[in-house]
């Protein structure tokens, strides 16, 4: 009988033991961080976290992470599918990344069945105390697809957003700004299939180079500024790159405004070219630069250039 009974008891709390873990160790499919948060809370609308990096040990792939109110919530490194909303929307940024001496995100999804990551309204910042320390913005390692809507990136000493995965990768950039990040505001290039680039409505300024795309990459550039970068606007460099531009500015740029060299190929329509302090449209031998026709040039210091052929317009 005593036997009998200890083994209820026994069973009991056994039963209540492994409820009790898997309880602790389920994910959210929504979490929340907030300013006056706490990591060792779960994360729930009631008891938020502190950081994005406490938070996302706690969300489930393919889920969402939310900020509360306004707040620094730290570097995440991000290994799954997952959408990071900093709240606000078109009205402005409420949550921010203080990433002096680091990379703001690292993206590294390995998930197989989530293979998207969002990041939208947000600050990512790389300096600190006066000083621009932080590394990359947004390094992108693995996964297929990453969107960035109404993100600010700024203060880097590498690039804004490097997006150089070893096999090929998605990436949309909508009403996005990308400023003074000294190796550049998009640096691509993949070494397995084609990386594919998509902005638009946004801002690339005061960075080394605005936009270089090199092995295995095909930008789109849309309805969006290139501005005084000290490295040059927009290019296309290697066989393998392709960059595509209309309906853009790109002006007050040092030593170029858009440049095809190695034989890399740029088209562009539509497209303010302005007071570039060198060459306009800047073409190397043996590359391409492809026009509509219908570009607007004027007063780059080293001349408009040339074209090399026309885009063909169906």
């Amino acid at each position: 009988m005593k036997r009998s009974i200890f083994s209820f008891v026994f069973a009991a709390f056994a039963l209540c033991f492994f409820a009790m873990t898997s309880h602790a160790s389920a994910q959210a499919t929504r979490t929340w961080v907030s300013g006056v948060g706490d990591d060792v809370n779960p994360c729930s609308r009631t008891a938020p976290c502190k950081t994005f990096a406490g938070a996302i040990s706690k969300t489930a792939d393919c889920g969402e992470i939310d900020a509360l109110d306004p707040g620094g919530f730290g570097s995440v490194t991000i290994t799954k599918g997952i959408k990071i909303d900093g709240g606000g929307g078109e009205a402005g940024q409420v949550a921010s990344i203080l990433a002096s001496g680091t990379n703001g995100i690292i993206i590294n999804n390995s998930s197989v069945n989530c293979n998207y990551d969002v990041i939208r309204n947000l600050d990512i910042n790389g300096a600190g105390n006066g000083s621009v320390t932080g590394l990359v913005g947004i390094n992108v390692l693995q996964g297929k697809n990453v969107a960035l809507e109404h993100v600010d990136i700024e203060n880097f000493t590498q690039q804004c957003v490097n997006f150089q995965p070893a096999n090929s990768m998605n990436l949309i950039m909508y009403s996005t700004n990308l400023e003074n990040c000294a190796g550049g505001g998009i640096k691509s290039s993949t070494t397995s299939g084609t990386n594919r680039i998509n902005v638009e409505k946004s801002t690339i300024q005061r960075s080394g180079l605005g936009v270089q795309a090199t092995s295995n990459s095909d930008v789109n550039i849309h309805n969006s500024m290139v501005s005084n970068n000290a490295g040059g606007g927009i290019e296309a460099n290697g066989a393998t790159s392709l960059v595509s531009v209309d309906l853009s500015t790109v002006s007050n740029n040092q030593v170029f405004g858009v440049h095809a060299t190695a034989s890399g190929t740029m088209r562009v329509t539509n497209t303010s070219i302005y007071f570039n302090n060198g060459i306009g449209m800047s073409t190397d031998a043996g590359s391409t630069m492809l026009t509509g026709n219908n570009n607007w040039l004027g007063a780059n210091a080293g001349g408009d250039g040339t074209k090399t052929g026309s885009v063909t317009i169906l």
